[in-house]
């Protein structure tokens, strides 16, 4: 008997070992070469020329480039409408995951759902590639191990455009505001960076999402006398609210209209006669250089509505990323946290953001740019409608890491 058991305690070891080593290829196991990307985004109302189509155009030019294809991966795209509604994009989510098995979420535009998805996707291990929706909270106090915040947030847009006004004498502030996260989320830290800089906040008033008559929310502002009226909100609001601004003669008595989120569909609706000379904050224009014209070629090719906004390049930019994670990982091993843990640890650096790196909590790093819109005059070309004020470098365009409130944060 005790023979027998010296034997085995002998023999324990490689039993061991051979434990960990089956272990170890059951894990490769579960790798394949198997991807499905899910576009979700306004396709048709508010936000639809910021994302929507034109990121599902994006998303399938980063699955063409990634060359993961020649290297014998499927990879499939399907797109939804989430109606701008955050209960109808999560149930968008929860069935794509648990019948379409989709492993990425792209696109995203509007807060409320990029917020609701956030959580669907931390709830079901998937990764989440947000470019569309705004708010900081995605990477503060509602960040998730599952979601990398990539193109902008509330806070670098008021970081940018709200202090630049404030230091040229923008000193007191009035906000439309979009009632819901996103406009809350970018009024507040809008305020917070006028304050710090030694404004003012004078009053503002909120007003529903995709909304028509501002008539009543513009006199309330005129009548505040503030140097600046600050729109917190995107889309047709922002160019509504700009359009019957000039009719109400807001600018030319005086006030300066601040678009604290503004895309470049934005300013072609509003037009350079009435767009000029306003001020804001993005992190790609399509003429910023070689690289960034390059793409837009290829995108019209594809896509004719408009050169791609900021969003529509974070859905390239992002996936792109996510595919050199994946092979980096030998494979998919369909685990969110994982994936998104490995893209964490690589250096970003694509065409259209240049280099950059994604913070432990989530938040994509890369230059931010102050623009201004030309005159008329000063247009040479089709969509020839920025010009370059200031570039914020990337460790300040953005909320610095030791202020953030996320909890992986203060783990780590």
């Amino acid at each position: 008997m005790n023979r027998l058991i010296a034997a085995l305690l002998i023999a324990a070891p490689a039993l061991t070992i051979a434990v960990v080593s089956a272990g170890g290829a059951l894990a490769q196991d579960r790798l394949d070469k198997i991807v499905k990307v899910g576009s979700l985004g306004d396709q048709s109302g508010l936000y639809q020329d910021i994302g929507g189509p034109g990121s599902s155009v994006a998303a399938q030019m980063a699955i063409e480039d990634s060359g993961l294809l020649a290297k014998g991966w499927k990879i499939d795209l399907i797109s939804a409408d989430h109606q701008n509604k955050p209960d109808v994009g999560a149930n968008i989510a929860k069935q794509w995951i648990d019948v379409e098995k989709v492993d990425v979420f792209v696109d995203l535009a509007s807060s409320g759902v990029g917020l609701a998805v956030a959580n669907v996707a931390k709830e079901r291990n998937v990764v989440n590639l947000n470019s569309g929706s705004a708010s900081s909270d995605l990477t503060g106090s509602q960040c998730s191990p599952n979601t990398v915040h990539w193109v902008y947030d509330t806070y670098m847009l008021a970081n940018g455009t709200g202090k630049a006004l404030v230091k040229s004498g923008g000193d007191t502030w009035f906000f439309l505001t979009a009632d819901y996260a996103f406009g809350q989320a970018l009024e507040r830290d809008t305020s917070a960076v006028v304050i710090a800089n030694g404004g003012k906040v004078l009053g503002g008033v909120k007003h529903p999402l995709n909304n028509a008559d501002f008539s009543s929310f513009l006199l309330q502002a005129q009548s505040s006398k503030a140097k600046i009226i600050g729109l917190a909100n995107a889309g047709g609001d922002t160019t509504n609210a700009i359009k019957q601004a000039a009719e109400f003669g807001i600018v030319a008595g005086g006030q300066k209209l601040a678009g604290m989120l503004m895309f470049i569909s934005d300013v072609n609706a509003l037009g350079l006669n009435v767009a000029q000379g306003l001020n804001f904050t993005e992190t790609f224009y399509w003429d910023l250089n070689d690289k960034t014209r390059a793409f837009t070629r290829r995108f019209n090719e594809r896509f004719k509505k408009n050169p791609p906004t900021m969003v529509q390049a974070g859905v390239y930019s992002s996936l792109i990323h996510y595919f050199k994670a994946l092979e980096a990982l030998g494979g998919n091993p369909h685990d969110g946290r994982a994936v998104v843990a490995k893209m964490k640890e690589m250096p970003t650096d694509d065409p259209l953001f240049g280099r950059g790196s994604i913070r432990a909590d989530g938040r994509k790093i890369h230059p931010a740019y102050l623009f201004e819109v030309k005159k008329p005059s000063e247009s040479k070309y089709p969509w020839d409608y920025y010009k370059l004020i200031a570039t914020i470098p990337a460790d300040e365009a953005f909320l610095p890491l030791e202020k953030s409130v996320c909890p992986m944060v203060k783990k780590s």
